[in-house]
């Protein structure tokens, strides 16, 4: 019963260790959510300083303004443009560092005159095993516990991607219907006012002719 016991005290991974291992999970994955508005004929740019051998992604959305468009470009260490594209709602790249430096992203509203939009993006970056020290290497030795906290890890991450372009998309239909409900509304008003505009002027020309027909009587 003693060796029984021994044997399954030994499997529980000391809390300490579990901890640092939760720990170093943020070290591996990090990520920046930022929501913003960019006015008409107006450029932002956002800048990341990575690690080479660093695999990065950006998504981003634009959640209200206009014809829901932007522009946005990704540039290197040296400037060089590792991507871009024009007047899109949504979209995303994946990439991987090639060297270490700032790495920068701008998004462009330059081609709207009157409409300023509020845009949504997401920048996360996961670097790889082999670029960690050999301090964070030992303490993600691989483990059952340590791959089944890792695969719980994944799969939050998954669940709150979703969750946030469920907000996104309800954000975005919010936005159309409110101002589709708003032109209804002025629509209507403006139907109300000349249907009275019009049912006035009919009974003053139906008073009138009536009035003219009498004088002549």
């Amino acid at each position: 019963a003693k060796k029984s016991l021994a044997t399954s005290s030994s499997s529980i991974m000391p809390f300490g260790t579990l901890l640092l291992l939760i720990l170093g999970l943020s070290s591996v994955v990090d990520a920046i959510e930022l929501t913003f508005e960019l006015q008409q004929r107006d450029k932002m740019c956002f800048h990341e300083d990575l690690k080479q051998d660093v695999e990065a992604t950006l998504e981003f959305q634009v959640i209200y303004g206009g014809q829901f468009d932007v522009d946005m470009i990704l540039t290197g260490p040296d400037d060089e443009e590792l991507f871009s594209t024009q007047k899109k709602q949504y979209d995303s790249h994946t990439f991987t560092s090639t060297k270490a430096g700032v790495y920068s992203f701008c998004f462009s509203n330059e081609f709207s005159t009157f409409a300023h939009k509020t845009v949504y993006f997401d920048f996360y970056t996961t670097e790889s095993l082999e670029t960690l020290s050999d301090d964070t290497k030992h303490e993600q030795a691989v483990t059952q516990l340590e791959s089944s906290i890792y695969s719980i890890h994944d799969n939050l991450k998954v669940i709150n991607d979703y969750q946030t372009h469920f907000r996104l998309r309800e954000a975005q239909g919010r936005s159309v219907i409110e101002g589709l409900w708003e032109r209804v509304t002025s629509y209507s008003v403006g139907e109300t006012i000349v249907i009275f505009v019009v049912g006035v002027g009919q009974v003053f020309v139906l008073r009138r002719f009536f009035a003219e027909k009498r004088s002549s009587i």
